[in-house]
């Protein structure tokens, strides 16, 4: 179905193109992930690889979390921001009494 050089497409033809170009790349990871399934299948220590596996899909799920704000602040940013707070305040009585500490 290849169109000769220099004859138009319509856009018809790239729906098309598109289409089949998609159906073919599905094909191929579905064949790439059926043989990969099959090779682990085989392995004696199938056990052990789903076992890394949780534990890696876990520190993953807890990395995701914590990038979307879901931990605890760290705590020496904590104890920074209570250091600030008080230096600020501390400046603050120092300006309305007029003197130093």
């Amino acid at each position: 179905m290849a169109a000769p050089t220099g004859e138009q497409q319509g856009p018809e033809q790239d729906v098309v193109l598109l289409a089949a170009g998609l159906a073919d790349l599905a094909v191929g990871v579905l064949g790439s992930a059926v043989g990969t399934a099959r090779r682990f299948l085989r392995r004696s220590d199938a056990q052990d690889l789903i076992a890394d596996a949780v534990r890696d899909l876990r520190a993953r799920g807890r990395l995701a979390l914590d990038r979307q704000g879901g931990a605890e602040p760290a705590y020496l940013d904590v104890l920074a921001r209570q250091v600030l707070a008080r230096r600020d305040a501390r400046q603050a009585r120092t300006a309305d009494t007029g003197t130093d500490d």
